[in-house]
């Protein structure tokens, strides 16, 4: 008799893990609640720029630093630009940032997680350069390499793009270092298991071994890190602009727009409360995500 025979004499509908990891998501009342949020903000700033119609950086000096009005829902700053039309520009270019940098950061920690927990050889070295990453002061070392790198990337590829590229980067090459450990921890468990010491015995080479056996069995912590890491790249994103150091002004990141409301905070504070909104439901309800997935996850309460 067959497994789904059996199944359907017993009477019980066939489950899937896939299945079971959705089931479990739907029942976290907080990660559902977050995925909503999350949806609807990328809903709004993707598909928004096309209901509201404005131009972000048209001004209309008549009109500055308006409260909420019909025609203005956000207001205006002290130029007389749409509230509204800047924070869903804005938000183009942060989540961008943020899913971006998080890509990379993901690539990285995961390689050499993975690479450090199969190769024996390679872990005392990689080991040791992850710790010497964690050892650095992050915020600092973005500024220097921002300061030293900025100009050049500006001359070279535009304003807007070369600062895009290099916010990703340095993002991305500061915040892999808790996903490979985690990632080289999850490893160093999988590799002693039957199923992968049978796989090794029979003569399968490692990179085919760690392509079919290992990277499926660690997907689990690597989906958790890809949820908190937007959020965390959304965060650092938003500090540097807020210092000055991220996009130039007439090109509106969240973070951009909270630098530069931050001087008409008593004269207009609808400026800095939107952006400063729309940071704070963003990355609330992607931490919400990330811990429905790993709830979904975890094999002690996935399948109850």
């Amino acid at each position: 008799m067959t497994d789904q025979a059996a199944t359907t004499a017993l009477g019980r509908p066939q489950r899937s893990l896939w299945g079971d990891v959705i089931r479990q998501f739907l029942k976290h009342k907080g990660g559902v609640a977050g995925l909503v949020i999350f949806l609807f903000i990328v809903f709004a700033v993707v598909f928004g720029p096309y209901i509201h119609t404005i131009d972000p950086q048209y001004l209309d000096i008549r009109n500055k630093n308006l409260g909420p009005t019909w025609e203005h829902p956000m207001g205006t700053d002290n130029l007389g630009r749409d509230g509204l039309a800047q924070v869903l520009s804005g938000g183009r270019v942060s989540l961008a940032v943020g899913i971006a940098a998080m890509a990379l950061s993901l690539l990285l920690g995961t390689l050499i997680g993975i690479l450090a927990g199969f190769f024996r050889k390679l872990d005392g070295p990689l080991m040791r350069t992850t710790d010497l990453f964690l050892a650095l002061p992050i915020l600092p070392l973005l500024l220097v390499i921002i300061l030293l790198f900025r100009d050049t990337l500006r001359s070279a590829f535009g304003p807007e793009t070369g600062i895009f590229l290099l916010i990703v980067f340095v993002i991305g090459i500061t915040s892999w270092m808790n996903t490979a450990r985690i990632v080289r921890g999850e490893v160093l468990a999988v590799k002693e298991r039957e199923f992968v010491l049978a796989a090794r015995s029979i003569g399968t080479g490692s990179l085919k071994t760690i392509g079919r056996h290992i990277f499926p069995n660690v997907l689990s912590p690597v989906m958790v890190s890809a949820t908190l890491g937007i959020a965390n790249a959304i965060i650092t994103e938003s500090a540097l602009s807020f210092l000055g150091l991220g996009f130039p002004s007439d090109f509106p990141t969240w973070g951009r727009l909270l630098y530069d409301g931050a001087n008409f905070m008593t004269l207009n504070p609808a400026r800095v409360i939107w952006p400063g909104l729309a940071i704070s439901l963003t990355v609330l309800s992607v931490n919400y995500i990330g811990d429905g997935v790993r709830d979904a996850l975890d094999p002690r309460i996935r399948g109850r």
